[in-house]
């Protein structure tokens, strides 16, 4: 399989063809992910809760990033690999958001970038895309703003907040972003954001009508503990597989049954 670009995401949007991003945080799953056929891998701030066990992604650091964004890539060979940008990595000024958004590429292998965006940081995605970095945008629940808006809540159900968010896509856009992530918002909006704009949606907790849907594979494969967001489909337990599994090792140890003569050299 040839490997998926900038310019073959937005195609497919054109041809109306779904886009499938997963998040990864390791080169063993990454490599699975790519083989099953996924067009984008995002290795997102979201290792700090699914990963380092924390309760949001505020903590989670550029360097943190770009080392798990460096073992993911040597799990790829088709996917496009996108590298999540943590909190205060572009906030306080262009020149750092540039010059982090320049690591991903250099140090850890990505070739395109995601910010949390609101009208504060139209210039910034401006300005890395001139530097010859693709960005992907994303509004609507924005987890590093989680103690401006109270908490992790839907977005966009008044209507002003609604055109707000329907503008900022539309100025996302306008700015040189490559496509939006849309997260937690009323179906219909992101229906009208998503043809609205000439670059692809990629939906989390926005319904069916964005232009591909995203995501953490945790949640993906029944690894998160409970509760899960509603928007979360679990398509596998494996919790509860691998929590089977250490028991029945942990039983064959204790019994003595473990290891036996086909698990022992002579």
């Amino acid at each position: 399989m040839k490997k998926v670009t900038v310019p073959e995401l937005c195609d497919m949007k054109r041809r109306g063809e779904k886009i499938v991003m997963v998040t990864a945080y390791d080169s063993a799953t990454a490599n699975i992910i790519d083989e099953a056929g996924v067009d984008i891998v995002l290795v997102g701030d979201s290792l700090g809760n699914v990963i380092q066990g924390l309760p949001n992604t505020l903590p989670v650091t550029m360097d943190e990033m770009i080392y798990h964004t460096k073992i993911v890539s040597k799990g790829i060979e088709h996917a496009h690999l996108c590298g999540d940008m943590p909190f205060m990595s572009y906030q306080a000024s262009k020149e750092d958001a540039i010059r982090n958004a320049g690591r991903f590429i250099k140090e850890g292998g990505a070739e395109s970038i995601k910010l949390e965006t609101n009208e504060n940081y139209l210039d910034t995605i401006y300005a890395i895309q001139k530097a010859g970095i693709p960005v992907m945008g994303h509004i609507g629940l924005c987890p590093q703003s989680i103690h401006i808006t109270g908490g992790y809540k839907i977005q966009g159900r008044e209507i002003q907040e609604a055109k707000r968010l329907l503008e900022l896509a539309k100025s996302t856009e306008e700015a040189g972003a490559f496509s939006i992530v849309l997260e937690s918002i009323p179906k219909e909006l992101a229906k009208k954001i998503t043809e609205s704009i000439n670059i692809p949606t990629i939906g989390i907790g926005a319904g069916p009508f964005c232009d591909g849907q995203v995501l953490v594979i945790n949640d993906l494969v029944g690894l998160s503990p409970d509760p899960i967001p509603r928007f979360v489909k679990r398509y596998v337990n494996l919790r509860e597989i691998m929590t089977k599994a250490v028991r029945d090792f942990v039983d064959e140890v204790r019994e003595g049954v473990f290891p036996d003569v086909d698990h022992s050299y002579n």
